[in-house]
């Protein structure tokens, strides 16, 4: 059964760094880093960029956007740690063409990959629950469904972390 840490907290606090950390000192040196984000504008290219400049070129990078827990099942027997940054995005993505009942099954099946997958799994994730109810359906319907497929990944790790100014919090 893989082990499964998630790493959640605000934008910016430190999630990505701390995840990266934890990879090296995961005892063996298969680390894989699957990237969920989409360099649809500028913006996100720089955010991209800004990631891959932080990430030591020991991470084999798997780029997927939409099809992770596959992704996860590639990877056994090849990595001994990999680090998926980041649900927010994967939820995001899906958003565009499933249905809510759609995602949460395709969070269901990440979590069975992940837990059966023979290597440690990190996962970023941001808390967006924890503000004012978002004025735009869209928004809450997003809040909604990376909440509970943050629920449903912490309900499986044997590690949960809140980041904090870059300072990491152990909750579970």
């Amino acid at each position: 059964m893989g082990d499964v840490t998630l790493i959640t907290g605000g934008a910016r606090s430190g999630k990505s760094a701390h995840a990266l950390a934890l990879a090296h000192r995961t005892s063996g040196a298969r680390r894989f880093f699957i990237a969920t984000a989409e360099a649809l504008d500028d913006e996100m290219r720089e955010r991209i960029a800004h990631h891959r400049a932080h990430r030591s070129p020991d991470f084999a990078t798997v780029e997927e956007p939409r099809a992770i827990a596959g992704a996860i099942a590639t990877l056994g027997g090849r990595a001994d740690v990999v680090v998926l940054d980041c649900l927010t995005l994967w939820v995001s993505n899906l958003m565009a063409d499933r249905s809510d009942a759609e995602i949460l099954s395709e969070a269901r099946a990440l979590v069975a990959a992940m837990s059966a997958a023979p290597f440690a799994t990190i996962v970023v994730t941001d808390e967006v629950g924890a503000g004012i109810v978002p004025a735009h359906h869209s928004a809450r319907r997003f809040r909604d469904l990376l909440g509970w497929t943050n629920q449903a990944v912490a309900a499986v790790a044997a590690c949960v972390m809140l980041m904090v100014a870059g300072i990491p919090i152990r909750v579970k």
